[in-house]
């Protein structure tokens, strides 16, 4: 007889982003002349930039001449790619191995199948408040028990709070696999060094392994921050890092990401090498690799030309995020992040709930935005708004908001 995974009946009815849709809909229907603006999920709004989309166009060329037409290429990713990646880490003083570079469809299927690997008695610690899938993939996987009071039970919860700067200490107890988000999704907030510093000497100490995303590092501006774990010592040892050209690029939904699984890392039962040889294990069991035409297109964007061109991309993006964070503090309102992220994190006024703010921002001013309790127990009482967007779009949410939210 087959049987469910019952793992999936202790996740919560609805995932984020389809409840924030379903409340949207229900709005929208009942005010079907309102004009919604959507601050919510981050999706970007931007045109491929001409560099990436010619990258593209050679990709489809390539495979309409037998002469260079490809089929399945290899699961680890295109072997100029990969060069192209670790010749970035190299650019942040770190040495990092093309075979140590994974290309794949993105860094959220990644942050997904990245556990698969490890064992289902690992105790799991995540930034809270977090993005939904290094918790939900974990609950899926087994490694935690029941929703109970606004958590589920097992996970251990490392609080992001305004006194901590919405960075994390390190966990009380031993954990065996901790999740890192910097910059980070939902808050904006960036670990400084020395905050890293204290992950990986941990992670060192108890054998842990530190699953690090980096999606966002193109928008960090401040020099003195870093861009990827590996930039502090001994984090080969304990690290691993998931990363992705949506947001820099463009690619939400052309799909394109990288893992770098260091030959150096190691685990409580594995030696150096291992945590390697099996993601490449997993990769070349369940997964034929990303589509070469969008690999051309990461190619691109890795060029002089689309690096300038997605630089441009990303202060645009940021540039609406001065403009949120500046017309919300016009009104009072307490705001975070928004300086080297594309997310600004705010304080919901006068104690309301996030769900009961993005029903009143939704009726009062017809924004969406995403209600912080959606990303875990210290999200209660934040709201996340999205910098993605055309700019008069952000321009005349922000005015909606000015005008027509009664605090």
């Amino acid at each position: 007889m087959a049987t469910l995974n019952l793992n999936y009946d202790k996740l919560q009815a609805g995932y984020l982003f389809p409840e924030i849709a379903k409340r949207t809909r229900a709005f929208q229907a009942e005010h079907p002349d309102a004009k919604i603006m959507r601050l919510g999920i981050g999706d970007t709004t931007e045109p491929l930039t001409s560099s990436v989309i010619a990258g593209l166009h050679r990709g489809v060329d390539k495979l309409a001449d037998v002469q260079t037409y490809t089929g399945y290429g290899a699961e680890q990713g295109n072997t100029e790619l990969r060069q192209a990646l670790a010749d970035r880490y190299r650019g942040l003083g770190v040495s990092i191995e093309p075979d140590e570079v994974f290309v794949s469809d993105g860094a959220k299927p990644d942050s997904a199948n990245i556990q698969s690997i490890f064992g289902v008695d690992n105790i799991v610690a995540v930034q809270d408040p977090a993005y939904p899938v290094y918790v939900d993939s974990n609950v899926i996987a087994g490694r935690t028990g029941q929703w109970k009071d606004g958590r589920f039970q097992g996970l251990v919860y490392m609080p992001c709070t305004a006194d901590n700067g919405f960075i994390p200490a390190v966990p009380e107890g031993k954990v065996d696999l901790i999740y890192l988000c910097s910059p980070n999704n939902p808050t904006g907030a960036v670990a400084t060094r020395e905050q890293l510093k204290t992950f990986v000497d941990y992670a060192r100490n108890v054998k842990a392994v530190i699953i690090f995303d980096s999606a966002y590092a193109a928008f960090i501006s401040d020099p003195e921050l870093p861009r990827s774990i590996f930039e502090i010592e001994g984090a080969t040892e304990c690290a691993l890092e998931i990363s992705s050209f949506s947001k820099e690029a463009g690619f939400t939904g052309v799909r394109l990401g990288w893992s770098v699984v260091p030959k150096a890392l190691i685990c409580e039962n594995a030696e150096a090498g291992k945590v390697h040889r099996l993601w490449n294990r997993r990769q070349t069991t369940m997964f034929n690799g990303a589509s070469n035409i969008v690999q051309e297109g990461g190619l691109a964007v890795m060029s002089e030309a689309g690096q300038r061109e997605c630089a441009e991309m990303v202060a645009y993006y940021m540039k609406n995020a001065r403009t949120i964070k500046d017309g919300l503090e016009t009104l009072g309102l307490t705001v975070y992040g928004g300086v080297n992220a594309p997310y600004v994190w705010m304080q919901t006024p006068n104690g309301t709930s996030s769900w009961e703010f993005f029903d009143k921002l939704l009726n009062e001013a017809h924004v969406v935005g995403t209600p912080g309790s959606g990303f875990g127990p210290s999200g209660e009482g934040f709201f996340r708004l999205s910098a993605f967007g055309h700019a008069e779009d952000i321009e005349a949410a922000v005015s909606s908001i000015r005008e027509n939210l009664a605090l």
